[in-house]
């Protein structure tokens, strides 16, 4: 059967154009597997060095199993939606465990490892052993929306559905890894979300997008809803030369990660009165607010927040873990070495300027 030309021409541009990562570079299961979970929620570019850092402590997949879980976290710090270096971890112990160090390479059996959905599945089964299984994200949704004039909501799971069936015989038609790769990579460099680059684009020929001029207009996306927003007042302890610190509980968001005692600011209360409350229904101490330190904003995926960091002292009181799986003083040279979520890190730096 002669292959689709559109395919031809694709993957033709993507054997030319294709970005070096070292992922690419290097491939193996396990390669594949870190780069992965590293790459959902995050672009291609943040996680180049993130994932040389995390090979380099963690070679190979007994590294990772075998790891400390707040070593795997420091190597994790700053890249955001840390489930997935929890997940990953536990899916490398699975894979030592379970079957005998050496990654599953179907696309249900990588679907048993936690914290590996269909997407994931379908792009490690694809590049890592060449099965025939179509990755669908957003920019696989994008490119095809476009190029095939479909106007469903990409946000419906059952869109998905039907590109993924839609796909199959396509990317069966040559290899698997190029073929999923050179949509995604089309996605990334070409077919933009906004001003996409269509002249240079390998399917703008049969593109129903550029040649009824509705780049625009596709994809179809429902709006979200409007993300909330929280100010969250929290204190930074000082008492004999150490910074009191406290570890999130695992099954929290941002589970395993240390913070500075703190909280959301409730209606009518001051950030000053939302710190000092905080600070005695988590830990049962007394302080004294000195200063402000400088205020951080930061999104997440469902809300956003802006930090009001106080510079305390404290006052009184033995510290009893409320909400926090553990209290600890931390001389200010030793916080460096906990892992914080990104906003808390921000005022840890701030220390020490």
């Amino acid at each position: 059967m002669a292959k689709t030309t559109w395919l031809i021409k694709l993957l033709s541009w993507y054997q030319k154009e294709k970005r070096e990562m070292p992922w690419r570079d290097n491939p193996s299961p396990y390669f594949t597997l870190v780069s992965e979970i590293m790459l959902q929620q995050t672009q291609v570019a943040t996680v180049i060095p993130y994932f040389n850092r995390f090979i380099e402590k963690f070679p190979t997949v007994y590294d990772l199993a075998d790891a400390d879980e707040q070593v795997v976290l420091k190597a994790w710090e700053g890249l955001g939606y840390y489930s997935r270096a929890r997940n990953l971890q536990k899916a490398a112990k699975m894979v030592v465990q379970d079957f005998n160090g050496k990654l599953p390479s179907t696309y249900d059996d990588l679907q048993k490892l936690p914290g590996i959905g269909p997407y994931c599945a379908a792009a490690i089964t694809s590049i890592a052993f060449g099965n025939a299984v179509p990755v669908v994200d957003g920019n696989v949704l994008r490119v095809f929306t476009r190029f095939w004039g479909v106007f469903d909501d990409i946000r419906n799971t059952k869109v998905r559905d039907v590109f993924f069936n839609k796909l199959k015989p396509y990317v069966a038609e040559d290899n698997p890894s190029d073929f999923n790769q050179a949509i995604m990579e089309c996605g990334a460099l070409i077919c933009k979300p906004k001003s996409p680059l269509c002249e240079q684009c390998p399917l703008s020929k049969d593109c129903f997008a550029f040649n009824s001029k509705k780049t625009e207009d596709l994809p179809v996306k429902s709006k979200l809803k409007p993300v909330p927003h929280y100010n969250i007042a929290v204190a930074v302890i000082q008492k004999d030369g150490k910074i009191l610190i406290g570890k999130r509980d695992e099954k929290q968001m941002l589970g395993g990660l240390w913070e500075f005692p703190g909280g959301k600011q409730e209606s009518k209360e001051s950030l000053e009165e939302t710190c000092l409350r905080e600070v005695k229904e988590e830990t049962g101490l007394q302080i004294e607010i000195l200063n402000p330190l400088t205020s951080v904003k930061h999104a997440y995926s469902h809300f956003k927040i802006t930090l009001h960091p106080f510079l305390c002292d404290y006052v009184s009181g033995k510290e009893i873990p409320k909400s926090a799986t553990e209290l600890k003083w931390v001389s200010l040279n030793d916080l460096s070495k906990y892992p914080f979520p990104k906003a808390n890190k921000v005022v840890l730096e701030s220390l020490y300027t």
